[in-house]
């Protein structure tokens, strides 16, 4: 692909950035061209071209090496910049490097806020309590040569228009994560457009070297946190939807398998209550099926046929939305819908039962294929289809299954490209074999990351095959760690998903998002906990006394019932208690 070489090197961005701060102003710029660049005014974030050489300025407070910029955003009073702050090589993207932001920070041009009122002054303080959140988002990665949202089949069909356009023309905007900060800053040559996660490694199979890649792409038209970004909008974008790209690269020659998840595309929500497992509802809604239409639609347009795979258990909660799904999915004879309950058939030790729904789905998956490229940059073979993987999170059985599934499809490309034998396996090759398990698995986490807060579960299953005695202790923390954050953390959280990514409008004029009204849940929760403690506590020493004296045996009785209505009153109004977002609420 020379000409794609070519274009990347006349649009590459600057990889090295220095900072300078001033006292009225932000100038990045090239280290290589010193003249190339911008400055940012720190009283109202104007944004200019660089004129002149930094001296020009004055004297640099500080100088900062910074690695990229992330973009702008301005809140009631002021315009903060995101820069990378550090970064590591992860891999390599059809032999251009790609980097992992590893920190991130804002800088504040934000001296108007000192004229601004209190409530503005208070609502800037929360703003900013989220952009300290997103400083921290996990698995972001970005390339200064190439672009990494698109699947490597859409740019062979776009290479010739494709590669007249900069980076950011090229892009999938579906999966750039900061697309709403590049706007004021997208000309400068010096903005990094970050995308989910990566991974790579160096096969040698019979001490013939070939590199395999994992890229994840998560779609920001519905992005959010596990509890609060449920199944689909009326648009048709689901929740935690992933285009999963696996890339075998071998002497020239580059096959690429993809694979997509997402949640069930109804109208569908679970709010937390407390409880471990909130109750999941289905919203009735005039337009459900048409939802379920236009996000089926969508795909067949983008990747060809579609063969969905449930995997959510057939009874209870997850049942009747299951159901629900299949109900509609009848109206669609156009896409193959195969339900498999893998908790009732693999249960937490039976992974190899994946079999049974390979065995179910492996003719057309055969024939979708995957794309495979000669030397030359010759289509020798497109993927025609693509299969859609969801469970109730599409996170801990999603990944499994898609793991098991590209261990399918890498066989077959191996073969077809004569690294392996017709008669040979990946899975005959131990140490190939458990660089591919822990690729999956990584990956796994790093979207479990981003959704649910936590590891994957199931973990050990991609892993090694099987459930260890420690995984089970790992699995039992993050499901922990998981509630937790649920109730206490993700609706903050999706708050500052919600801002950075444009979903929430700032309007300066309009009333505070953040004025306290009605019951609010940070205040009351620590005072009902403590009640709730201090009541168990002194039920107990109490009753411990409670033989000795009548007075002991109503001390008890009193202190239990308080405890009791405590704790009906915190059941009654346990959404209430959880954190929930201000911005946006459920959309």
């Amino acid at each position: 692909m020379e000409g794609e070489s070519t274009s990347c090197e006349r649009f590459k961005l600057y990889d090295q950035l220095e900072l300078h701060e001033f006292q009225d102003r932000f100038v990045v710029k090239s280290v290589e061209f010193p003249s190339r660049g911008f400055s940012i005014n720190r009283g109202d974030g104007n944004i200019e071209p660089l004129a002149c050489d930094t001296t020009c300025f004055g004297d640099a407070t500080k100088v900062y090496t910074i690695y990229g910029v992330a973009g702008t955003i301005r809140l009631v009073a002021g315009v903060y910049m995101l820069v990378i702050t550090s970064r590591k090589e992860a891999g390599n993207f059809l032999g251009f490097p790609v980097f992992q932001v590893t920190s991130m920070k804002f800088l504040p041009c934000d001296a108007a806020l000192k004229l601004s009122t209190s409530q503005e002054k208070r609502d800037e303080a929360y703003f900013l309590t989220l952009l300290k959140t997103v400083e921290t988002t996990p698995g972001l990665y970005y390339s200064y040569q190439t672009d990494i949202t698109l699947n490597l089949q859409r740019r062979c069909k776009f290479a010739e228009a494709w590669t007249a356009k900069p980076l950011w023309k090229q892009a999938d905007p579906r999966f750039v994560w900061n697309k709403n900060l590049l706007v004021e800053l997208i000309e400068f040559k010096v903005c990094a457009e970050l995308t989910a996660s990566f991974q790579a490694v160096q096969l040698k199979l019979k001490e013939s070297p070939a590199q395999l890649t994992l890229i994840s792409r998560r779609c920001t038209r519905r992005l959010g946190t596990r509890m609060w970004r449920r199944g689909a909008n009326l648009e048709g974008d689901t929740a935690n939807f992933i285009e999963t790209e696996q890339l075998v690269e071998h002497e020239g020659l580059k096959a690429s398998l993809l694979q997509i998840r997402g949640s069930i595309p109804l109208l569908w929500e679970q709010i937390v209550d407390l409880s471990y497992k909130p109750h999941l509802k289905i919203v009735n809604h005039e337009k459900s099926s048409k939802v379920v239409e236009r996000h089926f639609f969508d795909l067949s347009q983008r990747y060809g046929e579609i063969i969905a795979v449930d995997l959510t258990d057939k009874h209870g909660e997850e049942g009747q939305l299951s159901a629900a799904f299949a109900a509609e999915m009848q109206k669609l004879p156009t896409v193959r819908y195969v339900p498999f309950d893998f908790h009732h058939i693999c249960g937490t030790t039976k992974f190899e039962n994946l079999q049974l729904l390979y065995d179910q789905i492996s003719e057309d998956f055969e024939n979708q294929g995957y794309l495979l490229i000669d030397p030359e940059g010759n289509i020798l073979q497109e993927q025609k289809g693509i299969i859609r993987s969801n469970c109730i999170d599409c996170l801990d059985r999603t990944n499994v299954t898609q793991c098991f599934l590209a261990q399918k499809s890498l066989t077959k490309q191996l073969q077809r490209i004569e690294l392996l034998t017709s008669a040979e396996c990946i899975t005959k090759f131990n140490e190939d074999y458990t660089k591919f398990r822990t690729l999956w698995a990584e990956q796994g986490d790093e979207i479990s990351l981003e959704y649910a807060g936590t590891h994957a579960l199931k973990g050990d299953l991609v892993r090694y095959g099987k459930q260890t005695f420690s995984g089970v202790i790992k699995d039992g923390m993050s499901a922990i760690t998981r509630y937790y954050l649920n109730n206490f953390h993700d609706g903050v959280r999706q708050d500052a998903i919600d801002l950075i990514c444009g979903h929430y409008s700032i309007n300066k004029h309009g009333p505070s998002p953040f004025q306290l009204n009605g019951f609010e849940s940070l205040s009351y929760l620590p005072v009902a906990s403590a009640l709730v403690v201090g009541g168990l506590t002194i039920t107990s020493l109490t009753l411990q006394q409670a033989g000795r004296n009548a007075q002991q045996f109503m001390s008890s009785v009193l202190w239990a019932g308080v405890t009791a209505g405590v704790m009906a009153v915190v059941k009654a109004n346990g959404k209430q208690f959880c954190s929930r977002p201000r911005l946006c609420g459920l959309r």
